[in-house]
Formats: structure tokens, C-alpha cells, sequence
């Protein structure tokens, strides 16, 4: 199943994409859960299904107003540094991490599928991240590895943009220049751990205008999904509906020489063969 939120006349809403479009949930079962988030916490994934079977579409895909698909996870974890190759862009001769390196975003930071990614007005080193999604079904504290597979929902897709020269306002984080409203996005949907088995493997691309930019696979992470889980969940309660941005491979802007950060009118598409597409244009902050 492939989840989404949505708004319809301003509101929003959430629904399942099928062919021809999108079989609206919100009014089927939204009696007893109210978004994405509600669902997955609810273990509500039968409802769901049954919800839509046989059911028309109710809008068509194209037509809507995308969101992120979960709309307010109370953790939207990221992940730096994952990637073989990753360490070496530093260029700072250091070895291999023994630990992922961690920081968080607030969702005001993301938007949907579809939607303005906003290039700021402080700074012209918007840059791009591909990278792929673990969204937490059954949450949990101190999870053991073998059994962290169990507690995915689904996967999605993240492009993690990120404005270079404010990562280095501070001198031990990386906030600032990771939560510019609307300077990232995730979707198009959460597509469902019974259709996708998150144990992969899984690639990912992106691309700026249609040129490659990025291009890896899920069996060159250093931290794979399974550790990310445990990892995390040893200092902190994961829930459902929280978010995993598990990492970037080699080739964002900023490591060209010169950097090619994005441009307003630049679009960007983050791919992954099994999940879909998600795609943004840059537009000038208002």
C-alpha cells in the first residue's frame, strides 16, 4: 500500500494511491483514525486495505497538494555519514566512524512531493541529499537487532536539503543549517513493509535537471537500517510514525569543484526503483 497525505480545499487528509489515482481513507475510517500517523499507531493497516477494496478513486494524484506523509512524528531523526565513500569527502583523514553520526529536523523544515523547495534568502548554498526513509510501526526501547526489522512500517524517500555555510554557525552542531523552513522534502508516500521488504537491498538516485547527481545502494551502508533501530532506540523511545533519514551518498553540491548549489527553477528528483519519485523545483523564499 502506498499512504499519503493531501489537502483537499485546505484541509488535510490522507488516502492510498491505487492506478488512476488517489481512494481518499479520511472518509472511510477516519472515525477512528485521523491521519497516517494514527494508523500506523493504531496497527491499523487491515482497516486500511479493506477500506479501499474495490473502491474508485476519489481524486486524481496529479491534482492534489501534496504533503509529507506523516505530518507530525514526534522524531524525525537524520542520519550523516553513511555511506562508503562518505568519510573521504572530508577529506580530514579521519577512520571510519564507530558510531552514525545524528542530529534531528523539525518538520517545519520539509514539505511534500511537488511542492516549492524554498532557496533562502541569506544564502545562496542550497544543496541537495538523496536518501531513503525508515518510517517506525511498532515502537519501542532498547529493540535488539534482530529483531528491528519488525518494527518498520514502511519505506519513503527524503531529499535532506540543507544550506551549506549555516552547518558551521555553531561549533559542535549542524542545526541551523538543516531546519530552513521548507529547505527539504519527503513523499511521495510511504510505501508499505508487506509490498517493500525494507531488508532490500534498495538504490537511490538523484538527479538536478535530469543529470545524475547521486547514485548508490543500500548494501554499501556502513550503519544499516537494522543498527540504526537498536542504535536509537537504546537512549530513546521510538513511536510510531517516527522517521529514520538514514543517509546520503556521494555527490551533493557542496563536493564539486566549483560547488553546484541549486538554482530557483532547478528541479530535483529522488529516486528509488520500489518507493517511487520525489520531485521539487526550487523556488525563491517570499
Amino acid at each position: 500500500m502506498r499512504l499519503l497525505s493531501y489537502l483537499v480545499d485546505g484541509e488535510p487528509r490522507y488516502g492510498t494511491a491505487v492506478e488512476g489515482g488517489v481512494v481518499d481513507l479520511t472518509k472511510r475510517i477516519g472515525r477512528d483514525y485521523s491521519d497516517v500517523k494514527a494508523l500506523i499507531a493504531g496497527n491499523a493497516l487491515a482497516d486500511a486495505q479493506e477500506a479501499i477494496a474495490e473502491q474508485e478513486p476519489d481524486y486524481a494524484l496529479d491534482k492534489l497538494v501534496l504533503l509529507p506523509p506523516v505530518l507530525a512524528p514526534e522524531k524525525l531523526w537524520c542520519i550523516g555519514v553513511n555511506y562508503a565513500e562518505r568519510n573521504a569527502e572530508y577529506k580530514d583523514n579521519s577512520d571510519l566512524p564507530k558510531y552514525p553520526s545524528l542530529f534531528v529536523r523539525s518538520m517545519s523544515s520539509m514539505t511534500g512531493s511537488g511542492q516549492p523547495l524554498e532557496k533562502p534568502k541569506v544564502s545562496d548554498q542550497l544543496d541537495y541529499e538523496g536518501e531513503l526513509v525508515i518510517v517506525i510501526g511498532q515502537g519501542g526501547r532498547h529493540i535488539p537487532r534482530e529483531k528491528a526489522w519488525s518494527h518498520i512500517f514502511g519505506m519513503t524517500l527524503c531529499n535532506e536539503g540543507t544550506i551549506r555555510d549555516w552547518l558551521r554557525h555553531g561549533k559542535f552542531n549542524v542545526t541551523q543549517g538543516k531546519n530552513f523552513d521548507r529547505s527539504g522534502s519527503i513523499g511521495p508516500w510511504i510505501v508499505t513493509s508487506d509490498e517493500l521488504d525494507p531488508r532490500g537491498p534498495h538504490d537511490i538516485v538523484t538527479r538536478v535537471n535530469g543529470e545524475v547527481r547521486q547514485q548508490d545502494t543500500t548494501e554499501r551502508l556502513m550503519f544499516p537500517f537494522d543498527f540504526l533501530i537498536s542504535y536509537l532506540s537504546t537512549f530513546a523511545t521510538l513511536k510510531p510514525g517516527d522517521m529514520i533519514v538514514t543517509g546520503t551518498p556521494t555527490g551533493a553540491g557542496a563536493r564539486f569543484d566549483p560547488p553546484r548549489w541549486l538554482k530557483v527553477g532547478d528541479v530535483v528528483e529522488v529516486e528509488s526503483r520500489r518507493i517511487g519519485v520525489l520531485s521539487n523545483t526550487v523556488a525563491a523564499e517570499q
